[in-house]
């Protein structure tokens, strides 16, 4: 019977702890929301030569914060884009850069991609990028 009971706290235990890493859609915002946070550092992404077209924000109940971003390499030709090509605006108004990554790029090439932004309590509401076109 103790084994029995072990099992099912074991059991739902990790039932528990995999619902936490769940990630949730928050939303997909629209290219035409606009907010005005001061940015009193001017703190901006490098430039380069990527465009975020559209992004869906997702999290989860641990407080990690993730966006599928669809980007455009607008160059003539290949680029590597890396996390400090884009920044995301949290829900404080703090700009944060997403956790280390690198991907390529072909001239003009369209990509969606899944990026972390760490942990945060408070939600994201934007990603962008700093085109030089």
């Amino acid at each position: 019977m103790l084994k029995i009971i072990s099992w099912i706290l074991l059991a739902s235990s990790f039932v528990a702890y995999s619902s936490d890493e769940v990630l949730s859609i928050d939303r997909i915002v629209p290219n035409s929301f606009g907010l005005a946070f001061p940015n009193e550092s001017n703190t901006q992404p490098e430039q380069s030569d990527f465009q975020v077209n559209n992004f869906v924000l997702m999290s989860n109940e641990v407080g990690e914060r993730w966006a599928v971003v669809t980007l455009t390499n607008l160059a003539s030709g290949s680029r590597s884009l890396t996390n400090k090509h884009l920044m995301a605006l949290v829900a404080n108004g703090q700009r944060i850069i997403p956790i280390e990554f690198s991907q390529n790029f072909k001239a003009d090439e369209t990509l969606s991609l899944t990026i972390n932004f760490g942990e945060s309590k408070f939600p994201l509401l934007s990603v962008y990028s700093r085109p030089t076109i």
